[in-house]
């Protein structure tokens, strides 16, 4: 696996869909790129513009597939093309169905798992036998037809009872703003970030990625070339 640097907090930036916006992610830091292959996303990118972006994420970044409740051939197609060091399932995947992606696939499947009530934390408890790493989220609101990538966080509180030693992502809502409170508040040791880093639905803004980055590794952006080395700030 690429390595992460010092800093023990893992970066996911999800779905990236252009050159630009992803050379900036992995000049930034970023240590995991996800590539969403969920057709109803402002995200959605084909298997074939994924595999082109991946190619350049290779031995930088570790790569991710996102899909929702897609079949074994489809997740051939894109396992073949994309190569990637993940799979994430993003739909409402049991851990029996989890299980049988990574049995099959032999790759790491990271399993999403949406909550808004601390009810909904058994679901977390449910797939955590069965995938290598939980990706934890806020449900979406009522009637998106988006399971993720809708700009909501959930109160980060209710993490407060989960295991230390449960491997997960913290996701939902996230921006550059908040994320090192939502660090604060949860010890989470990797966040996951879409619409956080958007100026429109599907959308990725440069400035944004490298600020959210900056503030997860505890530095600021700044301009010209100390801006791409993310320099400490000492004050």
């Amino acid at each position: 696996m690429p390595e992460t640097g010092r800093n023990p907090v893992l970066v996911k930036i999800c779905g990236l869909s252009t050159a630009e916006t992803l050379e900036a992610a992995l000049d930034a830091g970023a240590d995991m790129i996800a590539f969403n292959f969920f057709p109803k996303s402002p995200r959605y990118v084909s298997v074939e513009t994924g595999a082109e972006l991946s190619a350049r994420v290779r031995g930088r970044a570790e790569i991710v597939a996102l899909t929702v409740d897609m079949d074994d051939d489809g997740l051939a197609e894109i396992v073949e093309a994309i190569r990637p060091d993940w799979l994430q399932l993003h739909g409402s995947e049991s851990p029996a169905r989890v299980a049988e992606v990574q049995t099959r696939f032999g790759l790491g499947v990271l399993k999403a798992v949406g909550i808004r009530t601390a009810e909904d934390l058994a679901a977390v408890a449910a797939h955590a036998g069965a995938a290598d790493r939980l990706l934890i989220d806020a449900k979406p609101p009522s009637g998106s037809a988006l399971p993720g990538g809708n700009g909501v966080a959930f109160d980060w509180a209710l993490l407060g009872g989960i295991d230390p030693a449960l491997p997960y992502m913290l996701s939902g809502g996230l921006n550059p703003d908040n994320v090192a409170d939502a660090l604060a508040s949860t010890g989470a040791r990797g966040v996951d970030v879409s619409s956080g880093v958007e100026s429109a639905p599907g959308v990725k803004d440069v400035d944004r990625i490298r600020a959210f980055i900056a503030a997860v590794r505890g530095t600021q952006p700044l301009e010209d070339d100390r801006r791409r080395s993310g320099e400490r700030i000492v004050t």
